[in-house]
């Protein structure tokens, strides 16, 4: 067991160098500091003493990868690889465009990012897995077809529809809850209601249809039919065994996206005025502040990886013959 977690461990090690390192030239070898300068000056005749300003202000006035005019080991750590890139790994984002500290925002924002996707994540899992066991339950009958339906018309409704609608039906016209914003402690919860029930409804199509796939390809295998031989009710195999044996699968869809319940949505947050770290993505995109943009594109690729360990290690508790891959 340790084994193989140490050796899903290794894996993870490269594949966040090798992101680091395709961000850091994205970043600075494809689109150059003097690139970013201009960008963020606005203007077509920008002066060359404007640019180099702009480079001192935010740290990239250096080499990228080896400064020769250093001395010792300074050679390698006075660049902007170093200082922007690899001190990503001690999680140290420095400053925005805006002079905000990154690792401050992102952790004053990651409360009200989990406070949305948390009870999404929940609730949507268990609403999915129990309509989806209630299609299979009534299988090929005009309940499970008409859930095939309903799932397949709520997965063809665009995840704005639902936005949109729920804020005009629920927040405008009958005036139960606010439209967007937020506010700390307790009388959060009048703005989370929405903003959740919003994501269960437009993931239940999407969500019941793939669990319902899992538990008719469990349904048919041997053990099912020798519970039923043994006289077991069919609310007791669907229910003891079919989900049990179908964890395997929904273990994938489920453990992995944990990690990224973090970096929270950047629709949602958006239209609902959620002050996380999706509606900060989003803001740093339009303000062209690449600093964040960079630190969370490396946060997000981490968090991902977490969520791969994380889903492997479920496994293996899961299916032991996992441990002896």
């Amino acid at each position: 067991m340790h084994a193989y977690i140490l050796r899903r461990l290794l894996y993870a090690i490269p594949i966040l160098i090798g992101v680091n390192l395709l961000t850091f030239t994205l970043f600075f070898v494809v689109n150059t500091p003097d690139d970013m300068a201009r960008l963020q000056l606005g203007a077509k005749h920008v002066t060359p003493e404007a640019i180099e300003r702009w480079k001192t202000e935010h740290g990239y006035d250096r080499p990228l990868l080896l400064n020769r005019d250093a001395a010792g080991m300074a050679q390698l750590t006075d660049t902007i690889f170093f200082r922007h890139s690899a001190a990503m790994f001690a999680f140290e984002f420095g400053k925005g465009d805006d002079g905000r500290d990154i690792g401050t925002e992102i952790r004053t924002r990651m409360g009200p990012s989990l406070a949305i996707a948390l009870p999404v994540f929940v609730i949507g899992l268990l609403v999915n897995i129990s309509f989806a066991l209630l299609m299979v339950f009534f299988r090929a009958s005009y309940l499970d077809v008409g859930g095939v339906v309903l799932c397949v018309v709520l997965m063809s409704i665009s995840g704005l529809f639902y936005i949109i609608a729920g804020q005009y039906f629920i927040a405008k016209l009958w005036n139960l809850l606010p439209i967007s914003g937020f506010a700390d402690g307790i009388a959060a919860w009048k703005f989370i209601v929405l903003p959740v029930l919003v994501g269960v409804v437009s993931g239940i199509g999407s969500g019941a249809r793939w669990y319902r796939t899992i538990f008719l390809e469990e349904i048919g295998k041997d053990y099912v039919r020798t519970a039923r031989a043994k006289g077991l009710p069919e609310a007791r195999v669907l229910f003891h065994h079919v989900l049990k044996n179908g964890m395997i699968p929904i273990l994938t869809g489920a453990v992995v996206v944990l990690p990224l319940l973090f970096m929270g949505s950047l629709i949602t947050e958006s239209f609902f005025g959620i002050p996380g770290l999706g509606s900060y993505t989003i803001d740093a995109i339009q303000a062209q502040d690449f600093a964040v943009v960079r630190a969370m594109v490396f946060l997000g690729a981490f968090l991902y990886i977490v969520g791969l360990i994380l889903t492997d290690i479920s496994y293996s508790w899961v299916d032991p013959r996992v441990r002896l891959q």
